[in-house]
């Protein structure tokens, strides 16, 4: 028991320092923006750590099971590069538009992210009504 208080200490300190930062550089737009960078980054490097940590520990006991948790990020990689191929770059008549955004690299970036999370959401309805069918009439 009390290692798990220790670990809840740690955890609401982390917390607190992170709340702190962030009512600091909320007032500053741009000081924000790099805010948010910094903590995705973070958040990538941190769940890819997390995720190389627990496939080497399992992977002495079990080499199929440790590669189970890497399927689910090999198929969000597969569905982003999919959703990339498919996106168009043809720039947009906007009339009244001056920005430097409407430019073929970030016109296919929000047409991967449009249709990733069409095609992920489309497998989550899926999966839900799969799994409500085997659940009626399966064992």
């Amino acid at each position: 028991m009390r290692r798990r208080m220790r670990i809840q200490n740690v955890s609401a300190a982390v917390l607190y320092v992170l709340l702190g930062v962030t009512a600091l550089v909320v007032a500053r737009i741009d000081a924000l923006l790099v805010w948010m960078y910094i903590l995705l980054g973070g958040i990538l490097l941190l769940t890819l750590a997390m995720m190389a940590c627990k496939f080497a520990l399992a992977w002495a006991a079990s080499p199929r099971a440790a590669l189970r948790p890497w399927l689910g990020a090999g198929l969000l990689a597969v569905v982003l590069l999919v959703s990339w191929l498919v996106g168009s770059d043809v720039p947009l008549d906007i009339p009244g538009y001056d920005g430097t955004e409407n430019t073929p690299f970030w016109l296919k970036l929000a047409d991967m992210f449009l249709y990733a999370v069409y095609a992920l959401l489309a497998l989550a309805v899926a999966l839900i009504a799969a799994f409500a069918v085997r659940k009626r009439f399966g064992k």
